[in-house]
């Protein structure tokens, strides 16, 4: 089982939702990085379960422990492990599903490789592995804005067909965190708010898309030809769970563009470094960024696992109806938001710890 991500900032996940516990180790942090559990744990909250009734109703405080790598509150330079404990695990929930196959979930094709899985919540399936992954990318985010004033940023920008109106270039992480769906269009907000309201209700569940946008990127991020920053980029989102779609800048809606429309005129900019008039680019171009904002939309399908009777088989291939059990997000969008920041700070600060070692030196 692939569980690893990166190349130079790497890090390696482990755990299961009902297990233990589950974390994270990262290894390639350069060393004097001043870091506390209190940054990392801002994201974390963000992330842990039970905020508003909006999330699954587990109680987990996901209090983070440093385990190695970091002493008198910077880093090492090696492996940095960092373990959150579970608390609130019930795995007897699901004790009426563990001989049955959950539709649209991982539990048929992760039998189907193995030969066997984790019924417990899922196992590694689970949305709870982004722990680590949101841990890792707090250190990665704490790098970026040291180094280079980067900054990434990411809210929901459609649920269901409620779709916002945000400015990009404008919004702020106080208007983000301002709303219980995450979404910083007050009037679209509210409307989520209340389509998810009825979905819960109902014991189903709502999809949408999440938006994110970095800032501050310096041009020349990104490795050609098979490891451009738009396939990094697509391949971190897509290793999260539920994630159906990916697209950069003008996405799907630039095919209805002439070229003449569509490019991105260059004019002069700051210091002798070229400008662009627009960013239908989304800030990359030919797989490197180009100093522009990096944008882009992550979709994600409605929560699998819901309280509505389904049809589904048996291990047996017998067929059976499931009204699934246990305690689930009716809409992983609020809680998506951080852990697609944080995907977007592994890839960016991966590349840029490349990007040091291919520059000639004056």
């Amino acid at each position: 089982m692939s569980s690893t991500f990166g190349r130079i900032f790497r890090i390696a996940t482990f755990g299961e939702s009902h297990g233990g516990g589950v974390g994270v180790v990262v290894d390639g942090c350069p060393p004097r990085l001043e870091i506390s559990a209190e940054e990392i744990q801002r994201d974390l909250d963000r992330r842990k379960p039970g905020q508003s009734r909006l999330t699954t109703p587990r109680k987990e405080a996901d209090q983070v422990e440093i385990l190695s790598g970091v002493f008198e509150g910077v880093t090492l330079g090696t492996p940095i492990a960092m373990l959150v404990r579970n608390a609130d695990a019930r795995p007897s929930s699901y004790e009426n599903m563990k001989d049955l196959f959950r539709p649209s979930h991982a539990d048929f094709t992760y039998e189907a490789k193995y030969g066997l899985r984790n019924w417990q919540g899922g196992g590694r399936a689970s949305a709870r592995e982004t722990i680590g992954r949101v841990a890792a990318g707090a250190i990665a985010r704490k790098i970026l804005k040291q180094v280079a004033g980067i900054e990434v940023l990411a809210w929901v920008d459609r649920v269901q067909n409620v779709q916002a109106k945000v400015d990009s270039s404008k919004v702020t992480l106080e208007q983000i965190e301002a709303s219980m769906v995450r979404c910083p269009d007050g009037d679209a907000s509210q409307e989520m708010i209340e389509r998810i309201d009825e979905a819960r209700n109902r014991k189903d569940s709502l999809g949408g898309v999440v938006s994110c946008v970095a800032r501050n990127v310096p041009p020349g991020l990104g490795e050609p030809v098979f490891e451009k920053l738009t396939a990094q980029l697509a391949a971190a989102m897509f290793s999260l769970p539920a994630v159906k779609g990916f697209e950069v800048g003008s996405g799907f809606a630039g095919t209805e563009l002439y070229g003449s429309e569509h490019n991105d005129p260059f004019i002069p900019g700051k210091d002798g470094v070229p400008d662009t008039s627009s960013n239908r680019s989304g800030g990359i171009q030919g797989g490197i960024s180009n100093g522009q904002p990096i944008e882009f939309n992550v979709a994600f399908k409605p929560t699998a696992t819901i309280g509505v009777a389904q049809q589904t088989v048996d291990r047996d291939n017998n067929p059976t109806t499931l009204e699934a059990q246990g305690r689930h997000d009716p809409c992983v969008l609020p809680r998506a938001v951080p852990m697609v920041e944080a995907m977007t700070c592994l890839v960016l600060v991966d590349d840029w710890l490349r990007q040091c070692s291919v520059q000639v030196l004056d």
